[in-house]
């Protein structure tokens, strides 16, 4: 600050002292040029007029020819012009008013003394002074004339050198203040470099050799306050890395713990998970096996002895009989439940027209024998995920709505898409509307538990693992499944699935992506093909 302060100080001096110089040696230029040489000019054309008068009245006496008279009336009036011009450009000039005034008298007795009264004699038909008498005469002006150029030229040359010394006294303090500058410069060069660029140099090889992994090296502090500002916040950054990599050094050794006891538990994941496929290999062959044999003796004891036991013996054998399929139905959905993800995996792109269509041909039967009536869109959209699985999610939810219809009333399910909505964006969301029974909202979240039933087996059969069955599917695929809570008839059940990339829905004529789709007319049910006849694994769904 106080560098810049002296140097401010500096520049406006030297500003005053250069425009008082600049000032003066514009004045004397423009005395010179705008003043003494005006005169002089205007000085040699009064001299010119006088001389017109002269020669006018000389010629006029010799020829006494009127005409001859011309130049000396020219010579008056630009006299006149002449001496005012004088006046005004000689107001300040000392001696040169009076030179002026010396010339105008001068003029002014030659005529009064001659010219006037030689002329009028002449015209009066008198014989006129002489001429040379008159050139006498106008010898006076001619020394005033002389007197008037010889202090003009005078002036002239004084005006010149005072032009001169005020240029000479410029270009001398000029050279002054540029060596001043210099020498300003040259120091405030040295103090930046003592105080400014040493520390900064400083800070800059402790920061490098703190980059090069020397983090115990200290920031200096030197310089100006801002300079160990500077350092200061360069120091508390080291310090701060330093406490970070310390901690990150801690964090690493945790994470290597960490990491350990991960992989030891992916080995034991593994050991259980192939404990679990044993399970479900013994589940799906070596528990059926007594389940079977169990039904198969019942019924066997039922067709050989059927004869001798009463009606409430063939029901126990009855009770038997079902407990033992519902076991084998039980046992096969909680296989397909647990595999959901693990075993059946195949990620690929699905057309959803296809998977529907199967899910309605593995329930032709069902559907034919209710009389139910599917309404589904005129295109679905393509997605990514396994067809199996989402084929059982189609079969599943449309053997629910058809399942739990409402007494005296044909079933009727319709099947919706929507692409991209303002709720969901990036999803597809789908609707299985039915005309049934309907769920309570307070069961909306109970009934995707597997195992909840809302009804005894009496009236709904099933297992009450298709809907927990569903859920697992959608959020597999990274969807998720609700119900819509606010109907009053009937079950609306919703779901997502992400979109394929960017791409629409395959079908052109499929929905916009703000509208449901159009449904189309009611699906008629199909026997299943010699192709299709491995149906997937269908629990039924819960009960409402």
């Amino acid at each position: 600050m106080t560098a810049l302060a002296l140097l401010s100080a500096m520049v406006l001096t030297t500003a005053g002292v250069g425009a008082a110089l600049l000032s003066n040696t514009t004045a004397a230029g423009d005395r010179i040029i705008d003043g003494i040489a005006p005169a002089q000019r205007d000085a040699l054309r009064l001299e010119a007029a006088l001389l017109d008068q002269e020669t006018g009245v000389r010629g006029y006496l010799l020829a006494r020819d009127a005409a001859l008279l011309e130049p000396y009336e020219r010579g008056r009036a630009a006299e006149s012009g002449a001496s005012k011009r004088l006046a005004m450009l000689l107001d300040d000039e000392d001696g040169a008013q009076a030179d002026l005034k010396a010339v105008e008298d001068a003029a002014r007795t030659w005529r009064d003394e001659f010219a006037t009264p030689a002329a009028a004699s002449v015209q009066a038909g008198g014989t006129g002074p002489s001429v040379q008498d008159g050139t006498a005469r106008f010898d006076e002006v001619r020394r005033r004339v002389e007197a008037q150029q010889t202090r003009l030229g005078q002036i002239q040359a004084d005006a010149r050198e005072t032009f001169g010394e005020a240029r000479s006294e410029r270009d001398r303090i000029f050279l002054v203040i540029a060596a001043t500058f210099l020498l300003t410069a040259v120091c405030l060069a040295i103090l930046l470099h003592v105080g400014v660029v040493r520390p900064l140099v400083a800070v800059r090889a402790a920061s490098r050799r703190v980059a090069e992994g020397k983090f115990d090296e200290e920031i200096p502090e030197r310089g100006p306050a801002d300079l160990r500002a500077l350092a200061q916040a360069v120091e508390a950054m080291r310090r701060r890395t330093v406490e970070e990599l310390e901690a990150s050094r801690l964090n690493a050794e945790e994470l290597k713990r960490s990491a350990a006891e991960l992989d030891a538990q992916a080995v034991e994941l593994r050991r259980s998970n192939a404990e679990l496929e044993q399970f479900a290999y013994v589940a799906s062959h070596d528990l059926q096996e007594p389940l079977r044999k169990v039904a198969s003796f019942c019924q066997l004891l039922e067709k050989r002895y059927g004869d001798l036991l009463d009606e409430r013996g063939a029901q126990y054998i009855g009770f038997a009989v079902d407990g033992a399929k519902r076991m084998q139905v039980l046992i096969n959905d909680l296989l397909t439940f647990s595999r959901v993800g693990r075993v059946q995996d195949a990620r690929m792109t699905v057309a959803l027209d296809d998977t529907l269509d199967r899910a309605l041909r593995n329930l032709t039967a069902a559907v034919e024998e209710s009389g139910a009536e599917v309404v589904r869109p005129d295109g679905l959209p393509e997605v990514e995920g396994d067809p199996t699985l989402l084929t059982m999610l189609w079969q599943n939810l449309v053997a629910n709505a058809v399942k739990f219809r409402a007494p005296g009333r044909a079933p009727r399910v319709e099947i919706e898409v929507r692409s991209e909505t303002e709720a969901d964006p990036g999803f597809h969301t789908f609707a299985v509307t039915d005309n049934g029974i309907g769920i309570a909202p307070e069961f909306a979240e109970k009934v995707f538990v597997i195992f909840q039933r809302l009804h005894g087996r009496e009236a709904y059969g099933g297992t009450g693992i298709g809907l927990s069955l569903c859920k697992k599917i959608v959020e597999h695929a990274g969807g998720r499944i609700w119900i819509e809570t606010d109907r009053t008839e009937g079950t609306r059940m919703l779901f997502t699935l992400p979109v394929r990339g960017t791409d629409e829905p395959a079908s052109a004529s499929a929905p916009g992506a703000d509208e449901p789709a159009s449904p189309s007319a009611p699906v008629p049910a199909r026997t299943p093909s010699s192709s299709q006849s491995a149906e997937p694994a269908a629990a039924e769904g819960n009960t409402p």
